[in-house]
């Protein structure tokens, strides 16, 4: 019988208790953990995606009002709201568990249980999970506890609440744009606009215009006084990614919008003041094209008061089973499907992969496993490998051009050829992988 793919967490002062049920429920489901104490529950959480607890409402001998329960399930639904809750009580405690389903637990089951309507309960449980819309939330590409991953957490209580321009570096898929608005909405400017520019994909032609705006007559097809990025930023953050790949005689521009507080839209010569907290990011050496004169100098101090790099997945070895749950998680909801299984040993292999297009190659794997998997099964093929996935050794003498060249490579052939979805999938745009393509020489199938 294949066990669901699920992750249990069951909470109980008796170690009988826990014993039993781990011994009940690993028959059914893919991941049972325990805890004897309450106090350790948000710790699990933040280290674990739990589909469904299993909680006592008591915790001391003699204390049988409820009370402890009730807090623990209020403590559980504020930090992992999705989380589903059944309560265990005694029969003549019933009323407790009935206000814990007032309070968001969805079932409660009398001491000593039923062992096949406890799993029932539990399945059922796992089913309501699976059918409970996603938050909006982009807080996913950071699920983990890795020391690399902490340091990053660590750093953004630190800065979230100052108005320091912050320069975030790291390879594509890594999460830079989550990490900006993760920090706006930790801001007191989190209830004013986040406005995100991909400097990389705007003509030289357009940058003036996009980020400063113009007036009516500026030119042939300004037909209206319209407002630049910086301005539909005001009062909150403006988030200008790819910052490396600007051509240096536009710089100055951007350079004194930022040191000013003010820009000057096309076809007008009154500047404009503007308040706005600036967050950049780039997967280039700015340091390298400082000393090459690729990048200006003040340009590079200005925006670079607090740096901060995001780690490569594979530098998150411990993240990544978590994330794969999550991804899964997150697929099945998207397409109603069921959740398939993947194989222990495969999950293995997936911890060693490379992973050269980080967090948003795993998403794309995991999406594409979960539509093409037959007999609720995930194999390396459904995931997009041959018979073996690479290891990271396997890759560790290539230097970084022949990693990104294959990289490229392997993605174009993936999308048999789709420029936009190849761009989309390495976190580029169009215009920066045309430009990797002429640099590499890769033909287009």
């Amino acid at each position: 019988m294949k066990k669901t793919q699920a992750t249990l967490l069951v909470i109980d002062d008796q170690d009988e208790i826990l014993i039993a049920s781990k011994l009940l429920l690993k028959r059914s489901f893919e991941s049972v953990l325990t805890c004897s104490n309450p106090k350790e529950i948000l710790q699990i959480l933040s280290q674990n995606e739990i589909d469904v607890i299993l909680m006592d409402m008591n915790f001391r001998t003699g204390y049988e009002d409820g009370k402890e329960g009730i807090f623990w399930l209020k403590e559980i639904k504020q930090n992992q709201p999705e989380t589903k809750v059944i309560l265990m009580t005694s029969y003549g405690n019933i009323q407790n568990a009935i206000d814990g389903l007032k309070l968001g637990a969805i079932d409660y089951l009398l001491k000593p249980w039923d062992n096949e309507k406890l799993v029932a309960q539990i399945k059922d449980a796992v089913k309501q999970k699976r059918k409970t819309p996603l938050k909006q939330n982009e807080n996913k590409l950071f699920l983990g506890s890795s020391p690399s991953i902490e340091k990053v957490y660590k750093l953004v209580q630190r800065v979230a609440l100052t108005d320091a321009t912050l320069l975030i570096l790291g390879e594509n898929g890594t999460g830079k744009s989550v990490l900006a608005k993760k920090i706006h909405l930790q801001s007191n400017r989190k209830d004013q606009p986040f406005v995100q520019v991909d400097l990389g994909s705007l003509s030289e032609n357009l940058f003036e215009s996009e980020l400063f705006g113009y007036a009516k007559g500026a030119f042939t097809d300004a037909k209206n006084d319209t407002m630049g990025r910086f301005e539909n930023a005001n009062g909150g953050t403006l988030f200008l990614d790819e910052i490396g790949n600007i051509p240096l005689h536009l710089q100055t521009k951007l350079l004194q919008a930022i040191q000013n507080k003010e820009i000057v839209r096309l076809g007008e010569s009154k500047p404009r003041k503007v308040d706005v907290r600036i967050i950049t990011a780039t997967n280039s050496n700015l340091e390298e094209a400082v000393k090459t004169g690729s990048f200006r100098e003040d340009l590079f101090y200005r925006i670079n008061t607090i740096s901060v790099t995001m780690p490569n997945l594979s530098e998150r070895k411990e993240d990544i089973i978590p994330m794969i749950h999550h991804f899964l998680n997150e697929a099945a909801n998207k397409y109603d499907l069921e959740i398939p299984h993947i194989d222990a040993a495969i999950l293995s292999q997936l911890e060693n992969y490379p992973w050269n297009g980080n967090i948003r190659e795993l998403q794309n794997r995991i999406e594409r496993a979960i539509i093409l998997a037959e007999d609720n099964q995930i194999t390396l093929e459904h995931l997009g490998f041959d018979a073996v996935i690479p290891l990271q050794s396997e890759v560790k003498n290539q230097n970084l051009a022949e990693i990104e060249k294959n990289k490229i490579v392997e993605r174009l052939h993936f999308y048999n050829g789709n420029i936009s979805k190849t761009a989309e999938d390495l976190g580029i745009s169009r215009a920066a992988l045309y430009r990797k393509l002429e640099k590499y020489n890769i033909e287009q199938s």
